[in-house]
């Protein structure tokens, strides 16, 4: 079943309806009902009751993402949010690093405590706790400078910082947020393959999978760095999805296949 994302979109958040000063547009998005005055919605093409939103130029109607421009939208916010979870999450970790590089004493002997009073069912078990390899990478850290550990949560740091603000601007459909994104990512890709030749795990799998195809989505649907046209064919095909613009250029006739045919 295909989702119809405009009339989805307008049940959420209600049409988006405009009055063109052109004449001739006007009473094509307008209809006089028993009800009252309707006009056709910029989005999803629906004629909604009571008063237009706006009015003015045509070439002043809002831009509204509609069609494959909508699900654009929606596929960049996901991204966006998974960034500021990503990112407030290592920001988390970049803490705890500080807080532990300043605290490293006070912190193992309360590890050594805690795993003195696991080791009872650890032997009920015939669990080798002390010689585990968990337990020896965390005594592992104990050992390392505090100058070391300040560098990584400092580096941690500054990752979810590019997280966050990748996040918020993808948010925002902000252009240099799109380049961030790809460059940001694309940057750690071998990095994921390096970790992967080391150890294999689902979730590095799932992880560099799901990083690549966000960076190939971003590069050719937003077309940077000149793909498929660059930034001038990018802003040509949002300003074509909005209906006003889509039936200012179709001929009377063309009506209801231009608006059937946008997107759907």
């Amino acid at each position: 079943m295909k989702i119809d994302w405009n009339r989805r979109t307008c049940a959420r958040r209600g049409h988006i309806t405009y009055a063109p000063a052109e004449d001739r547009l006007r009473e094509r998005l307008h209809a006089a009902t028993a009800l009252g005055d309707a006009w056709r919605c910029l989005r999803c093409g629906d004629f909604a009751l009571g008063a237009p939103h706006g009015s003015g130029p045509a070439a002043d109607a809002p831009l509204v993402p509609r069609g494959k421009a909508l699900r654009d939208l929606i596929v960049m916010r996901f991204i966006a949010a998974e960034r500021v979870v990503r990112g407030l999450f290592v920001l988390l970790a970049a803490v705890a690093v500080w807080r532990f590089s300043n605290s490293r004493a006070a912190v193992r002997k309360l590890f050594e405590a805690d795993l003195t009073v696991f080791r009872p069912v650890a032997r009920h078990f015939h669990y080798d706790l002390d010689h585990s390899p968990v337990v020896d990478s965390i005594r592992k850290t104990f050992e390392y400078r505090h100058s070391t550990l300040q560098i990584v949560a400092v580096a941690l740091a500054a990752y979810a910082i590019i997280e966050l603000v990748e996040g918020v601007g993808l948010w925002l459909l902000k252009r240099w947020a799109e380049y961030l994104a790809v460059v940001a990512t694309a940057a750690f890709l071998p990095l994921e393959i390096y970790e992967l030749t080391e150890k294999v795990s689902w979730l590095k799998i799932a992880t560099l999978v799901v990083n690549i195809l966000a960076v190939l989505y971003i590069l050719l649907s937003k077309r940077l760095f000149g793909l498929r046209g660059g930034r001038a064919a990018f802003e040509a095909e949002r300003h074509s999805a909005s209906l006003l613009e889509v039936e200012a250029a179709a001929g009377e006739p063309a009506l209801d296949g231009g608006r059937d045919g946008g997107g759907r």
